[in-house]
């Protein structure tokens, strides 16, 4: 199986990619079964955009109704700026005198994604692609598995939160998961560069506009399930719904060797449906396929027992916690669904040393334990002050410092600082991206989950410089410093407004001053 794997996404010859690309739109549009040609079929398409903006000669049109706008209303200026040929689902708006190509289709999302894949020649078509969704987890998974995978000589890209990367080559990422468009040319760019896999974070959002729907997924990975973007969704069911779409309709839909790999601790996971025909491999704490004892747990790492369907193992994880524990499993199943030995997981594993931005430790001569960290989650928060507390010396104490971002699920922040008061001595409230929102408005709702019984140190400081500076001039010999909710982020959004701010490079400057 291995060899054929390798071979399946490894024999197929590299083609250059063109950063400028055309074709005849005859060629782009014979996805679509039905549609008026107009004069336009011979004429070379330059690009494909879902912003009337930036329509020009050459250009094909495709009308989105999103939350803000609805593209069917800008047809009349995509038309006036040279728009060769337009995607719709309501052929209402379409100008009597347009001569180019129309298609009508019944859902303008999904065409995007079509035609996106075939601007740029189904790129993933010749590489092995794994989809990581879930609430928290998806990042370290995505890089937990690029290691094996790397390891196992299969040069691997990763698409996500981070950026997107193909060993030293790297993009920035706006989204977790980008617009199809982008989507498709990151992928040829990194199949270009001789990958022969790439794993991707995949959010709700993708899935539920369908940016993601063309990809021929052979594993899908869902981590776990906890409160987020209900700002976006209407409730758990709709965020557990739009995760599930990975498993129900998009995994293996080019492939006869899918395989689910699946939170089996998860009390969401285990309600999943999965699509016939896909294999499914469930992990977990104590039972599963891929099942696991972690033990010696400190802050520095965690020796890891497992059990899987093709032996027995045991690896020492740099990363502290059992939320990477889980991580790491996941990524050992997902590797050996590509043939990829137990030992060699393991072995590439025993190597891995964090992720930017998850629970990345910020050295110091102060002798202090900071760690800096993307939970922006009431649960995401929990797992790792939990762990941080379970971990510490008896006489050590906790900082934690954190706030909300603007414009997000408001009902999470009060959650978030329930949890932050209940897990540590001392709670400094500080600005993250507030956006348009009034940042001290933020900060209020979060105090509003703390008990007035909290028997710890409680601060309102918005201006997160003096925040971490406050942490440190309270911290003492021993003591946990966790900063929350930006992570890799080297920026601050306050109001439209973007700022440089990076947590580890500002504590490196405090710590030295």
């Amino acid at each position: 199986m291995a060899r054929q794997l390798k071979n399946r996404w490894r024999s197929e010859p590299r083609k250059k990619y063109r950063e400028h690309l055309s074709m005849k739109l005859a060629q782009l549009f014979s996805i679509f079964p039905q549609l008026r040609w107009g004069d336009a079929a011979t004429v070379d398409v330059v690009d494909i955009t879902q912003d009337s903006r930036a329509v020009h000669k050459g250009s094909v049109f495709v009308a989105i109704r999103g939350t803000a706008a609805d593209g069917h209303q800008f047809l009349q200026s995509a038309v006036e700026q040279g728009a060769v040929g337009l995607v719709l689902e309501d052929m209402q708006n379409v100008p009597r005198e347009y001569q180019g190509a129309v298609a009508q289709v019944p859902s303008t999302r999904r065409a995007f994604d079509l035609l996106a894949g075939r601007f740029y020649g189904d790129p993933a078509k010749e590489l092995f692609c794994v989809g990581v969704t879930g609430t928290n987890g998806k990042t370290t998974t995505t890089y937990m598995i690029e290691k094996i995978l790397t390891h196992f000589n299969w040069k691997t890209g990763v698409m996500g939160t981070i950026d997107h990367h193909l060993g030293e080559h790297r993009w920035p990422s706006a989204l977790t998961t980008p617009d199809s468009l982008t989507l498709q040319r990151r992928l040829s760019e990194i199949k270009a560069l001789g990958a022969s896999a790439v794993v991707l974070e995949v959010s709700s959002h993708a899935l539920a506009q369908a940016r993601v729907d063309s990809l021929p997924f052979a594993v899908g990975v869902f981590t776990n399930l906890t409160r987020d973007h209900l700002d976006y969704h209407r409730d758990m069911e709709d965020y557990f719904h739009a995760k599930e779409r990975l498993f129900t309709e998009l995994l293996g839909n080019n492939s006869n060797c899918a395989v689910a790999v699946l939170n089996g601790d998860d009390p969401w996971i285990r309600k999943i449906r999965v699509r016939e025909g896909v294999k499914v491999w469930w992990y977990g704490q104590s039972a599963g396929d891929f099942a696991f004892r972690s033990f010696k747990q400190n802050l520095a790492g965690t020796l890891v027992h497992l059990s899987t369907p093709r032996g027995s193992g045991e690896f020492q994880l740099a990363v502290p916690g059992l939320h990477n524990v889980y991580n790491a499993t996941a990524a050992v199943a997902a590797s050996m669904s590509a043939g990829v030995s137990l030992n060699a997981a393991l072995a590439a594993l025993a190597e891995f040393r964090g992720t930017p931005g998850r629970l990345e430790r910020v050295n110091n001569h102060k002798d202090l334990h900071i760690f800096v960290d993307y939970a922006h989650t009431d649960d995401a928060l929990r797992t790792v002050l939990q762990m941080l507390h379970d971990l510490k010396a008896n006489s050590s104490k906790i900082i934690t410092v954190f706030g909300c971002g603007g414009d997000r699920d408001k009902g999470k922040r009060p959650l978030m600082g329930k949890v932050a008061a209940s897990l540590s001595d001392r709670v400094i409230l500080t600005s993250d991206n507030p956006r348009k929102e009034d940042p001290l408005l933020i900060l209020h709702e979060i105090k509003s989950g703390i008990s007035a019984a909290f028997a710890g140190e409680l601060q309102i400081e918005p201006d997160r410089r003096q925040a971490l500076a406050l942490a440190l001039q309270s911290a003492k010999e021993g003591d946990v410093i966790l900063v929350a909710g930006k992570g890799h982020e080297d920026y601050q959004i306050v109001g439209k407004e973007k700022f440089s701010f990076s947590d580890q490079q500002v504590l490196g400057e405090l710590l030295k001053a």
